[in-house]
């Protein structure tokens, strides 16, 4: 195991953050106009001048004002629901946070609400501005990498804030995860202390899955400080499958045919390598030891059984749900929880 990343860290600040929500007079204060004029605006745009409706969407923009579109009668109900926003529903590492996530809600008498962004950034954004507009309870991002807009939406919304899966910048409100540089360091020096020196780094998509590309960053960084002769990143640009493995692992020999230690962005991707290993007659770990990422059901039960490092993602869902309840109850400690690290964990099995 990792005995850097086993246990879980929590760090906090002196003073728990209030985020102020835009109102409607904010707006009108901004736009000089009358309220009744903003939210004539808001509902029929054409019904205003064009002069005052161009100053109303300009002070929206600054302001990052969202309209509650829950009707007066059912504000108390918008109070029920939780927006949570993952890159990938197919991602079976976000379904068991997500999973926790809503049990743990649920038996508060939370409701989810959840939408995927395909790791884009303008999709998240307007998934966001959609969530806001019903006055969610609160809001779940993954990871620390959004867009201005989504940015300013948030802090002008006063809703609770949560950005799970990562660690590693100052959040919007909160967060809950953990280093993805820490975890492909730990990947690195495990292969290290095989014996291994011709290392790569396979992954997908990471030109969108910032957490991939930071985890391939941490692996390079200790493979060169570690003494590794050759220490490379290799992206496919498309999805993260089995099929994408095998053609990863056949790219990274033609460009370094002596290549004896591979770590990969996920375990999909590690089991095509080690498919295509076995298609191809190479010995696994004798002559080139993998390791993945994520410890999926397969993990453990395929031939050779597969190194990985396993993220906590109900550990996450649970921390996640602590947060939000802890600001819709008010009853967070003076020394409010804001940052909590779950950590990781390496488990060692017969692929290294």
């Amino acid at each position: 195991m990792d005995a850097g990343g086993d246990s879980m860290q929590v760090r906090g600040t002196r003073k728990r953050r209030k985020m102020q929500r835009v109102t409607m007079m904010d707006v009108a204060k901004l736009a000089q106009v009358s309220p009744s004029t903003v939210s004539l605006y808001l509902r029929k745009p054409g019904a205003v001048s064009p002069s005052a409706g161009q100053e109303i969407a300009r002070a929206i923009g600054t302001l990052g004002y969202v309209p509650n579109l829950v009707a007066g009668g059912l504000a108390a109900a918008s109070s029920k629901v939780v927006s949570i926003i993952v890159p990938s529903i197919r991602n079976a590492f976000f379904a068991e946070t997500v999973s926790t996530l809503q049990s743990e809600l649920a038996a508060e008498g939370l409701q989810v609400l959840l939408g995927h962004s395909e790791y884009g950034e303008e999709q998240e954004e307007a998934l966001v501005r959609t969530a806001l507009s019903w006055a969610p309870a609160a809001v779940v991002l993954t990871g620390l990498s959004h867009s201005a807009g989504t940015r300013k939406l948030l802090r002008a919304s006063g809703v609770p804030v949560v950005e799970m899966w990562e660690l590693g910048g100052e959040p919007i409100d909160m967060a809950v995860g953990f280093s993805h540089p820490q975890v492909g360091a730990s990947a690195a020096r495990h292969l290290l202390s095989k014996g291994r020196r011709a290392l790569a780094f396979l992954g997908a998509r990471m030109q969108e899955d910032h957490r991939a590309a930071r985890r391939a960053s941490g692996f390079e960084e200790a493979g060169r400080n570690g003494g590794a002769q050759s220490c490379e990143i290799i992206n496919h640009p498309g999805a993260a499958t089995v099929e994408a493995g095998a053609i990863l692992l056949n790219r990274a020999l033609e460009r370094n045919p002596n290549l004896n230690g591979l770590a990969f962005s996920n375990d999909l991707l590690a089991l095509g390598a080690l498919f295509e290993c076995q298609r191809q007659g190479i010995a696994i770990p004798d002559r080139i030891a993998l390791i993945g990422f994520g410890d999926l059901d397969f993990s453990a039960s395929c031939i050779p059984s597969l190194t990985t490092i396993r993220p906590s993602g109900d550990l996450i869902g649970k921390e996640v749900a602590r947060l939000i309840l802890n600001r819709i109850h008010d009853a967070a400690p003076e020394e409010a929880q804001r940052i909590i690290d779950t950590g990781h964990v390496l488990i060692e099995r017969r692929s290294t």
